[in-house]
């Protein structure tokens, strides 16, 4: 009888870990669904000699994957069985991952209605925070964070069209990357937007999060921006253990700290371990121009009515929507269990946005203003390479009656996200046991640079990063 490998062997014990803390004890709803021969394809990959050596990892389920269903969390997608891999994940696998399974995720990425509450998803229900299960897991991809914090995987992808890696993983304490969009493919994915949706690694730490994204990085015919990618690279974690941040000017983007004092007070200490680290750093007083917002959110209806089409048209079982009407009718005829918390007040806004004229002048204005007078601006301005700001605030408390409820004022997230920039969060400390992240932001393709100057924040940390202990949160002890 053969041996079983390491590979296989981690694999089980985290399919046990799933079975105690996800689907028993606090019930964490990370994960939607498994790959039943998860085990097998580990030992496979590891003996076979692949990179990544049959490391688990698990996969948003708005991601396709050949052995399991892509639901986007709707019901009206609950036998969405395409046999196909995303070209990520065709990636992945190549490099010798292995998917784990599916997670839970804000109901179609959290583009439905206002008041939705991030982490529940119809098929899934409500992803809990491992911190302190009465707390949000952020959004949209909620499972992904929370697994990773629980320890559930190596790893886990998720997406992200503003917001969506980089909350969830600051919330959940581990590292989230949002690459430059182009770098991974988006086919096969259940898409929000062209201009701003990508998909990114959620790790423990950057040197995961590089390797990760190592291995489903790569050019697809099929999605155009991927092929007019600069120097793409092979491998993301070259130089990140060794980087130095010395003489590196970093702008500090002083108006969006917020008011949060345990924020305020954990990012003056990474602030601090910065320039114990041979950073120099530059305050930054600035609030970006407000047309910016507007102009992207009427980019994002118009884009989620069209793309939403192609990609349903594009499934080959039967039965299937085919059409963001369809699923607006879907929803209405199913509303006790799909509206039963929230409406569908965005998916009827994007069927009545049709003015092409006026959207490709948005996208025009949004994407100008986000990059070349924000981003590019700062970074050529205070002649600094990098801009760093807190992610987010902690946890706040679910509540599926009123949605979320976050403090707005703090992160300066949505230039990245809107212009398709990169955008990296590295835990920095804790605000009475909850997790809050730092994030780095760069120039368009600076990928590894960003990723290269968070492993070197990592190393120069001084600040306690908390442990999931899947218990109630307590008050700390003044």
């Amino acid at each position: 009888m053969p041996r079983v490998s390491l590979a296989a062997a981690a694999a089980k014990l985290q399919i046990e870990r799933i079975a105690a803390l996800d689907d028993a004890g606090p019930q964490l709803n990370a994960v939607i669904a498994l790959n039943p021969d998860a085990a097998a394809q580990a030992q496979a990959a590891e003996r076979a000699g692949l990179p990544l050596s049959g490391l688990t990892v698990l996969i948003k389920d708005n991601i396709e994957t050949r052995e399991l269903p892509t639901t986007a969390g709707s019901l009206a997608l609950k036998d969405n069985l395409t046999g196909r891999d995303a070209p990520l994940v065709a990636n992945l696998r190549a490099a010798g991952g292995v998917v784990l399974g599916k997670t839970n995720l804000s109901e179609w990425a959290n583009i439905r209605d206002d008041d939705s509450t991030s982490g529940w998803s119809a098929v899934g229900g409500l992803t809990r925070n491992p911190h302190d299960p009465a707390r949000n897991t952020c959004g949209s991809s909620s499972g992904s964070g929370a697994a990773v914090a629980a320890g559930f995987a190596w790893a886990a992808i998720g997406t992200e069209t503003n917001g969506s890696i980089s909350c969830p993983a600051s919330i959940n304490g581990i590292v989230g990357f949002k690459p430059s969009v182009g770098l991974v493919s988006r086919r096969h994915v259940v898409p929000i937007s062209s201009t701003q949706d990508t998909a990114g690694p959620m790790a423990k730490d950057v040197l995961r999060a590089a390797r990760l994204l190592g291995a489903i990085a790569a050019e697809d015919a099929a999605d155009p921006v991927t092929m007019i990618v600069p120097n793409r690279r092979a491998d993301y974690t070259e130089g990140l253990s060794e980087h130095s941040l010395r003489g590196v000017r970093i702008g500090v983007m002083r108006k969006q700290i917020g008011k949060n004092d345990g924020v305020r007070g954990e990012f003056t200490k990474a602030l601090a371990d910065l320039e114990r680290a041979g950073a120099v750093l530059v305050d930054i007083d600035f609030e970006p121009n407000q047309e910016m917002y507007s102009d992207s959110f009427t980019v994002l209806l118009f884009e989620l009515r069209e793309e939403m089409g192609k990609y349903l048209g594009s499934l080959p079982g039967e039965d299937m929507p085919r059409s963001l009407a369809d699923l607006i009718r879907f929803n209405e005829q199913n509303a006790s269990t799909e509206m039963q918390y929230f409406g569908q007040g965005l998916f009827e806004l994007a069927e009545s946005t049709t003015d092409r004229e006026a959207y490709e002048k948005a996208r025009e204005n949004a994407v100008r203003i986000a990059g070349r007078e924000t981003l590019d601006r700062l970074l050529d301005d205070y002649e600094v390479q990098f801009l760093v700001a807190p992610t987010r605030g902690p946890a706040w408390v679910s509540d599926l009656g009123n949605g979320d409820t976050y403090d707005g004022s703090i992160g300066f997230g949505s230039p990245a996200a809107i212009a398709g920039y990169p955008h990296l969060t590295v835990p920095m400390g804790q605000v009475d046991g909850l997790p809050v992240g730092i994030s780095f932001f760069g120039a368009k393709w600076s990928d590894h640079d960003v990723l290269k100057a968070g492993a070197a924040y990592e190393r120069a940390r001084t600040s306690q990063i908390p442990v999931p202990d899947f218990g109630a949160w307590m008050p700390s002890k003044r």
